[in-house]
């Protein structure tokens, strides 16, 4: 079983998100399909096949979204330590070689975003980061070769 942490933000956004698609995107597959039946012949019927794949696509994906809130284990940040890097927790970092301080929120990877700041703790950069306490530097390999990153602050 593979447990996913979420917040409760994370989890009311899948949640969302999977009933969305048990609802509306599984009328809108049915009417592709019916619509796509009407034209005829289904032997030749490459509208009808389409629509099919995109419905098989939609359950795997409803199915998929299903093991994950099966699965899922919210967080709250109630009672977070924020004495080193854990799930959840904000960290402002500082590159070494750029001179440049970032600050990212560890999440799970169903809720990394880049553009909110938000990165997934299986990451390599999440990983690296993890378990690090203030003042401590993490050194990461990425494409670009390994980077070294100072833990300049932890919080929530």
């Amino acid at each position: 079983m593979n447990v996913t942490y979420l917040t409760q933000e994370g989890h009311d956004r899948l949640k969302g998100e999977l009933e969305e698609l048990k609802t509306t995107g599984r009328q809108e597959a049915s009417r592709a399909i019916a619509e796509a039946r009407d034209k005829g012949d289904l032997s030749e019927n490459a509208e009808y096949d389409a629509a099919k794949n995109a419905q098989g696509m939609l359950e795997l994906k409803i199915n998929e979204l299903e093991k994950v809130m099966a699965n899922a284990r919210i967080l709250s940040t109630d009672d977070m330590d924020t004495s080193e890097v854990r799930l959840l927790t904000s960290v402002t970092i500082l590159n070494k070689k750029t001179k440049k301080e970032d600050t990212y929120k560890l999440v799970s990877e169903s809720e990394s975003s880049l553009k909110d700041k938000k990165i997934s703790a299986s990451s390599p950069i999440g990983k690296g980061l993890l378990g690090k306490k203030v003042g401590e530097t993490a050194t990461i390999t990425t494409p670009a070769g390994q980077v070294e990153f100072k833990i300049m602050k932890i919080f929530i």
